[in-house]
């Protein structure tokens, strides 16, 4: 019996554990919502780096690695591709497609925080729509700037930063919403490749809003890469 270990990170990763059976298991770093409703066992927490990782494929008697996991997550797909090697499990890989720019899209690639910065200073009202890590440069903030910004919980910002607390899929109509009433003038975002975020590139398009995405991360080799759920699922 193959047992899997399945890491998650995506939203297609819980498609994929909702096909898999008590013996094997869905690893969360537990950011977001734990699921309560799966057949498969549920892990919450780390590993301990790509030892601790190895380790826990030895004890558990792990056959498969599965890593679907965020595409900026680099350090946790480095990980399992290490502990794949150290332990000799293969490794296969979900890895959603970056979006691609369309006509009329002003897309400027940025490869880290202080690019970014300085791609903003010519913006006044910035939507930050990367998560959390905005969230320690709030002291940073240039006085002309007032930053918008929407992740997973909400949280406090101070007197040029307002955090909103919002969960994906999110619909057009209320993307345009968003960009009105806050008067955004450039959408700063990962390229995750997300249908579920998706929208609010299709409104800064409309708008004519500038898009500062921040490059994605080199990701290691694998024994088998997948680009859908479907080909995973069947490849099992």
């Amino acid at each position: 019996m193959t047992r899997i270990l399945l890491l998650g990170g995506v939203t297609e990763a819980l498609a994929i554990a909702r096909t898999l059976g008590p013996e094997h298991v869905y690893s969360l770093v537990g950011i977001g919502r734990v699921p309560t409703d799966l057949n498969c066992q549920v892990r919450v927490g780390g590993f301990g780096g790509a030892e601790g990782l190895a380790a826990y494929l030895q004890a558990e008697h792990i056959d498969l690695l599965i890593d679907a996991t965020h595409p900026y997550a680099a350090q946790i797909s480095a990980n399992a591709a290490r502990a794949s090697q150290l332990t000799g499990t293969p490794c296969w890989a979900l890895r959603r497609p970056a979006w691609q720019a369309q006509p009329g899209d002003d897309w400027r690639e940025v490869t880290g925080w202080a690019e970014l910065i300085e791609a903003l200073r010519p913006f006044q009202r910035p939507l930050f729509t990367l998560g959390r890590e905005p969230l320690q440069h709030l002291n940073e903030i240039p006085p002309q700037q007032f930053w918008t910004l929407r992740a997973l919980e909400a949280c406090p910002g101070n007197e040029r930063c307002e955090v909103i607390g919002a969960r994906g899929p999110f619909l057009l109509e209320d993307e345009r919403r968003l960009f009105e009433r806050r008067q955004i003038d450039v959408l700063v975002s990962k390229n995750s490749g997300s249908v579920a975020t998706e929208p609010k590139l299709d409104v800064a398009r409309e708008r004519g809003v500038p898009v500062l995405i921040l490059k994605r991360p080199e990701l290691p080799v694998v024994d088998r890469v997948f680009f859908t759920v479907d080909e995973l699922i069947a490849a099992l």
